[in-house]
């Protein structure tokens, strides 16, 4: 039997991009996007609990969001059409990491997707057009739990790869606390 999908941990340990194998031919392709037996094999139990999907548009900057406590989330996230920077901040109190950060490009041409662990600030910077971003999470989500960071922390020096006058956000994101503070809201 042949593997669907190719798991590579990165440097933040328990964040793992998931390339699912896609086989194609002149009609186009086909790939298993999730496979509960091969994900459990590499990364772990996570029992999905939910699927979220968001459009946006070039210069949307969304995040960088966690929920709190009991109802931290878990997500696997990709993108079905278009292009995103994916970041994934280490706020695990005792981590060799905490503080650091991985980004990853995902895009509907790649395929990739990235496992985002319980304990990880999340956000992402449309790249393209617009783009389609999927996700499972291991908890459903409740407003009273969540937090943001501040996307723009020069502490965490991220690259969002989108210029600053052009960045589309939010009110929250725009109110979210520097890393400074982030012990307090933990």
């Amino acid at each position: 039997m042949f593997p669907c999908m190719r798991f590579v941990e990165l440097e933040i340990g328990g964040v793992w991009l998931v390339e699912p194998v896609r086989h194609g031919d002149h009609r186009g392709y086909f790939s298993e996007t999730f496979r509960r037996d091969e994900f459990e094999a590499a990364v772990g139990r996570v029992d999905f609990v939910q699927d979220n999907e968001s459009l946006s548009r070039r210069g949307v900057v969304r995040g960088l969001h966690f929920q709190r406590g009991p109802a931290a989330q878990a997500k696997l996230v990709r993108v079905s059409r278009g292009t995103v920077l994916d970041v994934a901040v280490d706020i695990r109190l005792g981590s060799p990491t905490f503080g650091r950060h991985v980004a990853v490009e995902l895009s509907g041409d790649n395929g990739r997707q990235l496992f985002v662990p319980r304990g990880m600030a999340h956000g992402f910077a449309v790249l393209s057009d617009e783009a389609q971003f999927q996700y499972k999470v291991d908890n459903v989500y409740c407003p009273e739990s969540e937090a943001t960071l501040r996307f723009d922390d020069a502490a965490l020096g991220i690259d969002w790869r989108v210029p600053r006058e052009e960045m589309v956000l939010s009110d929250k994101d725009l109110r979210g606390v520097p890393f400074s503070e982030i012990v307090g809201l933990l």
